[in-house]
Order: structure tokens, then C-alpha cells, then sequence
């Protein structure tokens, strides 16, 4: 085909977008996954974070080059290649590559779990499912829909997606169960000569996995190579191991720490494994639409798209090393310029330390209140029929150091956790099986903890609900991903190239969305550098300036969202509107699980900070968090009578009522708006001041509140409206006395070091 007749081709211009695509979810994949093998060695300490990158990187660069065999996935893995047409597979492909944006656009909104290699096998599924559905219903083929797709390969694969949920807990727990009975936690007086064994074991078999198995879908290696590796396994395997197990033992006597070595050549290890396994969901569609383009162009000889059957796609992938190499360089680039990595890094070690925090970044739910119920007891049972020698000697094994480490966890998880999830996602694609990388990572990462006793009574219920939080959003992600490319797919498979460039520009103004919403997230972005301060500074003054802006950035928060939360209830209230009241509530008990995660976040900061001024400042920080809590108690206990009464359509408020506590309200509004300004700015020239207000405004509703009890006695009218209103009188004198106990501890709070030892009189 001339030059001239190429750029006139539309498909060409596709394959452009699907390979622009394909460099966004390079970048974007490595951002949110990659960081999932860096956990284990940034959460132990084992190195500096610079040099774990190193090794990090050089195992993404090599593993790119290694994962030639999993993109026959994107080519025939799926579906049937040979029953279809060109126009057909490359409207499957670009389905694929817009419904993956879609959805990464819209979980990543929501907040939700996803899995690139899940949204790719069921968006390719999806698509090629609906294609055939017309292709059969149209009368044009007679043939099953069995036949057109590849069902048994991608049942295959779908088993053994989801199936590596359980297989990667069940191989942590264990795993890390042997592991910790043989060292305990103090691993270093009991490493001696196991350690040499220990080690051997470890690099032997990422050394199998990563490299004999690997060599046989590598362009790199001569076929000489791969004959003589594989006629030579077990000899090579039982050198390898006889001469790590000296080798680290020897270390070990030359007093090098043994278990940081082993955990680098993990986190080699599970990046290469991750690059293997992981390319074909970022590179594999395009690369199978540029084959399909090009053997329509050299081999077409001026068929029409809907005429070409792409039996070419049947043949084993070939993919130019150039490609691989570049893919490489892009997954490397992106690691070590990510600012999300330190985001989604931090969440992953925090979700399997061994410091029982109560950490609750996802919540509770009831699923996992009845599992850890019904484990407990199950536990329980078995304690009370295990001989009571077996129990001490298991208890003394598991018995955690007594000095408190700075770190999450030790190198011994560490190394079981990276040497582990690198093999099962080695296996997988040895055998051309997509896995998902992070949840086997996770979930490995989830069965050592739980094995290690990281789970305890105050966390199980929390980490519980994050496994299933994940495993949820695994199943929402295959039915979104299944439905989307299926619904994409037949717009355009209707719509021809007019609707492919419609569908193209959509996606393209998702992206322009998506970086000007990221630019918008910048202030949150500074608010985690201050987070990140708080908790990882060595500097107590340092964390103390950063603690100090946090809290008095949280305190005034509650105090902007109950000023406002008052008066919509009132002005609701009197307006007989039962909507507002029960949004204002609803938001009332978001704000108090925000108040109940940010104190402890702030706690912890608390003992980070130089002890004599913990000590001396913990006091008024509590008495400024428990005033929070109690105002938002307030302001439900005066919204719940307000919502009852309209909901039951009982008489308004009256006219006279209205009149008499709007004042009020304003004035409440206004202390609430002053001393919030006053804490925010640190000034507290005016608090004495202020003060002094909340305290006679406190008075005038103590005397309303007298004269609203007597009416109650001459009351002839509804007393249902007045019970309603001198609860509000009463609960939003409650609120001063709260909102004036704030100050007071705020101000006690935020003195600076010279004024601490002064007396402040109220």
C-alpha cells in the first residue's frame, strides 16, 4: 500500500489512539501497582528507599523483556480469531482500550478496587461475546457460540483469577506460620545455621521461576540456551541451592544481614513477576491491533475491512524486542516519578502491620463482625482441646518483642511475602494464566499478618472488611468491565468508524477531565505532606508545628460544619421541611466517623512529639476533641425531634416561635463563626471577649427556656410543637456550654512554649 493510501486509512489513526492509550495505562498502572512490590521492603526498612527503587526498577526492566508469551492472551486467548473479520476485531480492540478508560476514570472517582488484568479479561470477553451474538443472530455463520469463543481458556482463566484470592491467603498463613514457629520474632538469636537453608530456598526458587521458566517465552535467549536449561533443570536447580545455602550461611558468619539480601532479590523478584504478568494488560491489546493492522495492509490486496478474516492472530505472539524494551523504560520512568506511589505504598503497609493501631481505614461491616465472631469462637473451642504444653510452646514461638521497633513489620514477613507472591504470579504466568498482581500481593500480604497475629481483637474486624472490600470490588470490576466493553462494542459495531471517532473523542475529553479534576486535588495533596510529616519526621518539633496546624484545621471543620448544620435545621424547621433535616443528619454521622479517624491519626501524633509537652498538651487536646463530639451529639438530639415532627406532618412551628428564636439562632451562629475564626488564626485577642457572649447568650436561653415551661402548663395548642421547641432551646444552650469548653482547651492547646506556664483565666 502507498504512503498516500496509508494516511488516508482510518484504521490507522485507531491504532495511533489505541497506542497513546497504551502509554497512559503504562504510566497509570505502574502509579496505582507496582508500588505493591515495594511494600514489604519500604515497610521492613530493608533499605533505603532510593535503593529499592534501583532493584525495583531493574526488575520491571527485565521482566518487560520477558513477557513475549503472555500476549498471545490479547490475540486468541479470548475468542476465536479466525471467525472473525478485521472491521470486527478491531472494533473488540477499541472497545476494550475506551471501556478500560471509562472504568478507570470511574472507580478511581467512587474510590473503589480494580484490577487492570480482571478489566481486561472481561472486557475482551464482554466484547467478544456481544460481537458473536450478532455475528450468529445475523444468519451470516453457522456456528456456535462456543466455537467463536476461546470458553474453555478463558474459564480457565477466570477460575484462576478469582481462585488466587484464596490460594495466596491460604499460602501466606501458611508459609508465615512455619516461618515465625522456626525464628519467632526474635528472629536474630535464632537464626544460626537456618538461615543459610532459609536463604537457599529463597533465591533458588525465584531463580526457577523468574529465570528457567521465564527463558522460555524470552526473544533474548537463544533456543541453544533453552534446550540445554531445560534438559538440565534438576541439576541446575540442586546447584543452585546447595551453593546459595553456603553462600548465605557465609554471609551470615561475615555478619551481613542475610534477610535484607533476600528480601531485595524478592522485591526483584515480584517486579519482574509483575512486569511479566502485568505488560499484556497495558500493551497486549494494541500490540494485537497494530498485527491485525499490519497483515490487513500487507496481506488484504484490496479487500474491505468486512471481508479480511483475521487468521493471523491465531499464530503465537512475536513481539519486537524494541516494543518490550520501550514498555520497560515507560513502567521505570513512571515508578520513580509517581506521586501517588508514597499514597498507595503507605496504604498497603499500614493495611498489614504488626502494630495493632485500630486501624479502620475501611470501616466495619456486618459480613465481617459475624466472621470474626464465629472465628473467635471457633478458636476459642479448639484453645480449650489443645494440651496446654502445646499452647505455651506455640504462645512462646509467637511471642512478640517486648522493645517497640519502628517499623511495620519484620524481614522475616517481609521475605515470605515477596519471595511467595513473586512465585505464585511467576506460576501463573508460566502458564499463561493473567493473575492479578495486586490482590495476590495483598493477599499474601493479608494471610502473614493474620498468621504473624497482626490481626487482633481490635483490627480483625477492620482488616476482615478489607479483604472483602477487595474481593467485592474484584467482582464489581469483572461485571462493569463485561457489561461496559459489551455496550461500547455494539454502539460501534452499528455505528462503523463514525461511531469509533465519536467514542475516541469521548475518551479523549475523559482524559483532559481527569488531569484538570488531579490539579484541583493539589490542596489534598499538601495536606498528606503535612500527614507524612506528622508521622515520619524524626523532628519533635517538627511534628508538633505540623500536629498543631492539623488540629486546628480539623477543629475548625466541626466548627464551620456545626454552625451551618444549626441554622439549616432551624430554617428547615421553620419552613416544615423534613429533607434538609434528614441530610443534615446524615452528614452529622459522616462527620463524626471523620472526628473519630482524625483523633486517632492525631493521637499517634501525639506521641511522636517531645513527652513533657504530650503530657502537659494531651489534656486540653482531648477536652477540644471530646467537645466536638459532644457538639455534633447536640446537634442530632435537637435535628431528630425536628425530623420526626415534619415527617409526621404535625403542626409548623408557629409564626410567634419563628419570630422569637431567629435572634437566637443568629447569635449562636455567630459565636459558633467567631471562635472558629479565632482557633484557624491562632489569635486570641478576642476569645475572652467571645467568650463572655456565649456565656450571657447562655443566660437569655436559660430564661426562654423558663418562660417556654410555663407556656407548656397554659398551652392550649399543639404540645407536640412545644415539647419541640424547648428541646431546641435547651440542646442549643447545651451547645454553647460545649462550643465554650472548645475554646477554653483551645486556647490552653495552641499556646505557644512561653505561654504554656502562664495562668489563663477563663
Amino acid at each position: 500500500m502507498e504512503l498516500s493510501e496509508l494516511l488516508l486509512n482510518p484504521y490507522l489513526y485507531i491504532i495511533a489512539f489505541l497506542f497513546m492509550l497504551a502509554v497512559i495505562d503504562l504510566t497509570v498502572g505502574v502509579s496505582n501497582d507496582a508500588v505493591n512490590f515495594l511494600s514489604s521492603a519500604v515497610g521492613s526498612k530493608a533499605a533505603k528507599l532510593r535503593t529499592v527503587l534501583i532493584v525495583a526498577s531493574v526488575g520491571v526492566f527485565v521482566g518487560a523483556a520477558f513477557s513475549s508469551r503472555m500476549m498471545d492472551i490479547a490475540r486468541h486467548g479470548i475468542f476465536t480469531p479466525e471467525y472473525f473479520y478485521f472491521n470486527e476485531v478491531m472494533c473488540i480492540f477499541l472497545a476494550v482500550v475506551i471501556s478500560d478508560v471509562f472504568l478507570l476514570d470511574l472507580f478511581n472517582t467512587l474510590g473503589l478496587p480494580t484490577s487492570t488484568t480482571v478489566s481486561m479479561v472481561f472486557e475482551l470477553l464482554g466484547a467478544a461475546f456481544i460481537i458473536s451474538i450478532f455475528k450468529i443472530s445475523s444468519g451470516t455463520m453457522d456456528t456456535s457460540i462456543m466455537e467463536l469463543l476461546n470458553t474453555e481458556k478463558a474459564l480457565t482463566m477466570i477460575i484462576s483469577i478469582f481462585l488466587s484470592v484464596a490460594i495466596a491467603f491460604v499460602f501466606g498463613l501458611v508459609v508465615q506460620w512455619i516461618s515465625r514457629t522456626i525464628f519467632t520474632f526474635h528472629y536474630r538469636r535464632n537464626l544460626g545455621s537456618k538461615i543459610g537453608i532459609f536463604g537457599g530456598i529463597a533465591v533458588t526458587a525465584i531463580l526457577y521461576f523468574m529465570l528457567i521458566k521465564g527463558l522460555k517465552g524470552s526473544t533474548l535467549v537463544p533456543a541453544d540456551v533453552k534446550t540445554f536449561v531445560d534438559a538440565n533443570t534438576g541439576m541446575l536447580l540442586l546447584a543452585s541451592f546447595l551453593f546459595f545455602t553456603v553462600f548465605m550461611q557465609v554471609l551470615h558468619w561475615l555478619k551481613v544481614n542475610v534477610l535484607k539480601i533476600v528480601v531485595l532479590i524478592g522485591t526483584f523478584s515480584l517486579a519482574l513477576a509483575f512486569a511479566g504478568n502485568d505488560l499484556v494488560n497495558f500493551i497486549g491489546v494494541t500490540l494485537a491491533g497494530l498485527s491485525s493492522f499490519q497483515d490487513f495492509v500487507t496481506n488484504g490486496n484490496g479487500m474491505a475491512a468486512d471481508q479480511f478474516v483475521m487468521t493471523s492472530l491465531m499464530e503465537s505472539a512475536k513481539t519486537p524486542v524494541y516494543y518490550l524494551v520501550g514498555a520497560g523504560a515507560i513502567m521505570v520512568f513512571a515508578l520513580c516519578t509517581s506521586k501517588k506511589a508514597k499514597k498507595v505504598l503507605q496504604t498497603s503497609i499500614n493495611l498489614s502491620s504488626q502494630k495493632n493501631d485500630e486501624n479502620d481505614m475501611f470501616g466495619s461491616s456486618p459480613l465481617a463482625r459475624n466472621v470474626v465472631r464465629v472465628t473467635t469462637n471457633m478458636v476459642t473451642a479448639i484453645s480449650r482441646k489443645t494440651p496446654t504444653s502445646v499452647k505455651d510452646w506455640v504462645n512462646e514461638r509467637f511471642r512478640p518483642l517486648e522493645e517497640r521497633e519502628d517499623v511495620a513489620f519484620d524481614l522475616i514477613r517481609a521475605s515470605v511475602n515477596l519471595v511467595l507472591a513473586g512465585l505464585l504470579i511467576a506460576v501463573g504466568t508460566s502458564m499463561k494464566l493473567p493473575l492479578s498482581t495486586t490482590y495476590v500481593t495483598f493477599m499474601v500480604g493479608m494471610g502473614s499478618s493474620l498468621a504473624d497475629r497482626a490481626w487482633g481483637r481490635e483490627s480483625a474486624v477492620y482488616r476482615v472488611t478489607g479483604v472483602v472490600s477487595v474481593i467485592g470490588g474484584w467482582f464489581i470490576t469483572a461485571g462493569a468491565a463485561f457489561i461496559l466493553a459489551s455496550t461500547v462494542a455494539t454502539i460501534m459495531y452499528f455505528g462503523g468508524l463514525p461511531a469509533m471517532f465519536i467514542m475516541i473523542a469521548i475518551v479523549a475529553y475523559l482524559l483532559i477531565h481527569s488531569h484538570l479534576r488531579y490539579n484541583k486535588k493539589q490542596k489534598e495533596d499538601r495536606e498528606d505532606a503535612k500527614v507524612q510529616v506528622i508521622m515520619n519526621s524524626e523532628n519533635p518539633e517538627e511534628v508538633w508545628d505540623a500536629l498543631r496546624l492539623h488540629t486546628a484545621e480539623t477543629l475548625s471543620h466541626t466548627l464551620t460544619f456545626s454552625a451551618e448544620t444549626y441554622k439549616t435545621m432551624f430554617e428547615a424547621f421553620s419552613k416544615d421541611d423534613s429533607r434538609p433535616l434528614k441530610g443534615s443528619l446524615n452528614k452529622i454521622v459522616d462527620e463524626k466517623n471523620l472526628i473519630k479517624k482524625q483523633r486517632r491519626f492525631e493521637t499517634r501524633g501525639m506521641q511522636r512529639i517531645d513527652q513533657s509537652l504530650a503530657f502537659e498538651r494531651t489534656t486540653w487536646y482531648h477536652l477540644c476533641t471530646n467537645s466536638c463530639q459532644q457538639m455534633l451529639n447536640t446537634l442530632i438530639r435537637i435535628g431528630e425531634p425536628m425530623k420526626e415532627h415534619t415527617e409526621n406532618s404535625f403542626s409548623p412551628l408557629s409564626k410567634g416561635y419563628i419570630e422569637e428564636f431567629s435572634p437566637y439562632c443568629r447569635d449562636v451562629f455567630n459565636v459558633l463563626v467567631d471562635i472558629n475564626n479565632i482557633l484557624s488564626t491562632g489569635d486570641f485577642t478576642t476569645a475572652d471577649e467571645v467568650s463572655e457572649r456565649a456565656k450571657n447568650l447562655k443566660h437569655a436561653l436559660a430564661n426562654l427556656r423558663k418562660t417556654q415551661t410555663m407556656r407548656l402548663h397554659k398551652s392550649q395548642g399543639s404540645l407536640r410543637m412545644d415539647f419541640v421547641y424547648l428541646n431546641l432551646i435547651q440542646e442549643s444552650h447545651e451547645l454553647l456550654s460545649e462550643v465554650r469548653n472548645l475554646l477554653r482547651g483551645g486556647k490552653k492547646l495552641f499556646a505557644s512554649v512561653a505561654e504554656s506556664n502562664a495562668v489563663i483565666t477563663e
